[in-house]
């Protein structure tokens, strides 16, 4: 074992140990799962802005952006950046107003208790890659960090985030973000000052760069229906992500979650930058990478003091251990609160909070096997974002500022959404799936919704 991997651990313990110490304060399922709805302007933005800027904005996009220059990190950091900003003006008000412990509470307030269960299980499996991906990039971490195998790595990585996940709930991830936000920010800018004031002849590296890498224009050919979709994914499919809403909801008040999620949005876009540059540099310094998502460990490696990479390193896992906390949170709460606890709703706060962490501890045993046989974190992410989420998007939006349509409608739309996507995606390997899928999933909703009140006017008459 390499020092710097030991000193990863270290810093690793140290979040585990926040973790115990935050456990003995979780007395309810609120506590557990939403912090108790006490977060404030500083912890609110930090951890809404540690919702998506982790593995995969470090990580998986400075790889993409190695790849294929700003256009490779469409989805992240831009797409990701504006669908907090899009979560603030539009959506954080009205969600924290409905009280809710998970986004599945809507469908059941606005529609019955069975489109909750159907959105419980079309939610489930993008929530479980989203954690597979942060597990595969914490092993990347660690794999930079030391010489062990990625698939050791990713065993490591995993049985870290469980146990980290199982202990302390969302309100140990609201403490950690604000550390690991700031320890990262400061970490990123280190790289950046320090990739150019090492760097000989810095200017003549960026003015080499193809004209083409520095814009968010796809390649030639690119249609206009593929250039939406692009764009639809992150934000259509992110914004009503349950890892967002549960941070957004777990503020103390509406005014809160709407100021801390445009603040949060802003920061990322901002802060996101750095490792698009380091994309974009990154193939002219360290040109030929076989495994590109390696560029940002490898280059803090050669740029940074051995004690700066530490840190850095230290803080990119803690970024990593708040997201994919949140991630196996959800996939957790989905099951427990809206599957368990809602066949016996008078079960006792203790074991409420037991059945969420044995979920925690299953779902993450199943990312663990997803992270080990997928391709990378940036394709994780990107699939995460699509799986069936046009349908939640638009039930979401209806439900929440229209008194169109009812059950029928949202169960519909769920299903022909996925049906499609899936059909698009992997029958036909349609480019433009997910905007296949958003398109469909509006004009199923609307036609069922009138179907559903001419049912109703024919049934009043009679």
């Amino acid at each position: 074992m390499t020092w710097l991997l030991l000193f990863i651990l270290i810093y690793v313990s140290i979040q585990l140990g926040i973790g115990w110490w935050v456990s003995r304060f979780i007395k309810t399922e609120i506590d557990y799962l939403l912090a108790g709805r006490q977060l404030g302007y500083v912890l609110g933005t930090f951890t809404i802005f540690a919702t998506w800027f982790g593995a995969e904005s470090v990580i998986g996009a400075s790889g993409a952006i190695y790849d294929g220059g700003l256009a490779g990190g469409t989805a992240d950091p831009f797409g990701f950046g504006l669908c907090l900003i899009l979560m603030g003006i539009v959506f954080a008000v009205p969600l924290w107003k409905r009280k809710m412990v998970t986004l599945a509470d809507l469908f059941r307030q606005r529609y019955s208790s069975g489109v909750e269960k159907i959105a419980v299980f079309m939610m489930l499996p993008a929530t479980i890659m989203w954690a597979a991906a942060q597990i595969r990039a914490f092993g990347q971490v660690l794999t930079a960090s030391s010489t062990l195998e990625l698939e050791i790595a990713i065993a490591i990585a995993a049985t870290i985030v469980i146990i980290y996940t199982v202990l302390g709930g969302l309100l140990a991830v609201a403490y950690t973000d604000l550390i690991q936000g700031v320890v990262l920010i400061f970490g990123l800018i280190a790289l950046f000052v320090l990739v150019i004031f090492k760097t000989p002849d810095i200017a003549g590296v960026w003015s080499s760069i193809d004209p083409d890498r520095l814009t968010l224009r796809q390649p030639p050919g690119t249609s206009i229906l593929d250039q939406i979709d692009i764009w639809a994914i992150p934000l259509c499919g992110s914004v009503v992500a349950q890892e967002l809403v549960a941070r957004v909801i777990a503020t103390r008040s509406p005014k809160v979650a709407q100021r801390s999620s445009i603040a949060a949005g802003s920061m990322y876009l901002g802060f996101g930058l750095i490792p698009a540059f380091i994309g974009l540099v990154g193939l002219h310094l360290m040109p030929g990478l076989e495994d590109t998502e390696q560029i940002i460990p490898l280059m803090a490696q050669a740029y940074m003091p051995t004690i700066l990479y530490i840190i850095f390193a230290g803080a990119l896992v803690s970024a990593i251990l708040s997201t994919v906390d949140s991630a196996l949170l959800v996939a957790s709460s989905l099951v427990s609160h809206n599957i368990i606890v809602k066949q016996k709703p008078d079960m006792p706060e203790f074991k409420k909070v037991g059945w969420a962490r044995f979920f925690v501890l299953i779902f993450g045993l199943i990312a663990w096997v997803i992270a080990t046989n997928a391709e990378g974190v940036y394709s994780l992410v990107v699939d995460a974002a699509a799986f069936g989420t046009s349908g939640i998007f638009t039930i979401v939006v209806f439900g929440l500022f229209t008194k169109l349509g009812k059950k029928y409608a949202a169960g519909v739309t769920m299903f022909v959404a996925m049906g499609v996507w899936l059909t698009a995606t992997y029958l036909f390997d349609l480019s433009w799936a997910y905007l296949l899928s958003l398109i469909c999933a509006v004009f199923a909703y609307m036609a069922t919704s009138l179907f559903e009140g001419y049912i109703t006017i024919n049934s009043t008459q009679e």
